[in-house]
């Protein structure tokens, strides 16, 4: 039986040369930031303001001027993870990237308490695209997207720690909003992108199309045979009977009252 795939992974340049373009842009901003005393740092999400609207799409490229520690920590999980959403994902993979930006960012926003502190950084971004391949290859059920959903789970698997109030300064709303962002999306874009290999079968069904009637045909292909071999009998052998039906006369009836008697 033919297996009908529809396999559109990216190729490995694209998964090496997006990853350090954006390795590239965050670190130009950090050195440009390293130069200010305050840095960037208003440009961040401050929650339920005005004011703070612009951080929802500038925060993610902001990390704190003088800890060099905060974006050395950002920068490996969003080269691996972002690397590995465009090879594994690449017709989606812009869009996951994207949607995963903006709407964890509206999402802190929202829902994050005001204590006058901005939020800024890559993890919120990171977070998602964490959620996403984990949740996305186990919903999917195709092994390359299991395998790396998988790997996630394995090496990142501690950052599920993060989402929690554990540490004072480190923005967990950032890392709980993110993380319900992949999980979402994941289920949200779980037919497009890369899908398990089908049968024909499976697609004709799929597509309503009857499936032919194979018990039927073989049944009526054993009937003909027999018939053939019968017929191959007949033909060869040295004796050949031939029947010939010829009815017998009918008797005639005597009415009951011409009996006679002889004597």
């Amino acid at each position: 039986m033919r297996v009908i795939t529809n396999r559109q992974f990216g190729s490995s340049l694209e998964a090496i040369l997006y990853p350090v373009m954006l390795l590239a842009v965050l670190w130009s901003i950090y050195l440009v930031e390293s130069f200010h005393a305050e840095g960037f740092v208003r440009l961040g999400i401050l929650p339920k303001t005005v004011e703070g609207i612009k951080g929802i799409f500038f925060s993610p490229l902001i990390h704190a001027p003088r800890d060099i520690s905060h974006i050395l920590n950002n920068s490996l999980p969003a080269a691996v993870l972002f690397g590995s959403l465009v090879y594994f994902y690449r017709r989606i993979a812009f869009q996951i990237f994207f949607l995963s930006w903006i709407i964890s960012g509206i999402l802190v926003w929202i829902f994050a308490q005001n204590d006058g502190h901005y939020h800024i950084g890559f993890s919120g971004v990171i977070y998602a695209l964490a959620g996403f391949l984990f949740t996305s290859g186990g919903i999917r059920k195709y092994r390359p997207l299991q395998a790396i959903s998988l790997f996630v789970l394995f090496v990142y698997g501690s950052m599920v720690w993060g989402i929690f109030p554990m540490k004072e300064g480190v923005s967990w709303e950032g890392h709980l909003t993110g993380l319900c962002t992949g999980v979402a999306l994941a289920y949200l874009y779980r037919k497009k992108g890369p899908q398990a290999p089908k049968y024909q079968y499976e697609i004709e069904r799929d597509l309503g199309i009857e499936p032919p009637d194979f018990e039927g045909i073989w049944k009526e292909q054993l009937r003909i045979a027999r018939e053939r071999e019968e017929v191959e009998k007949q033909e060869n052998s040295p004796h050949r009977i031939i029947y010939h039906y010829r009815p017998e006369k009918p008797v005639e009836a005597t009415p009951p009252g011409d009996k006679t008697d002889e004597s």
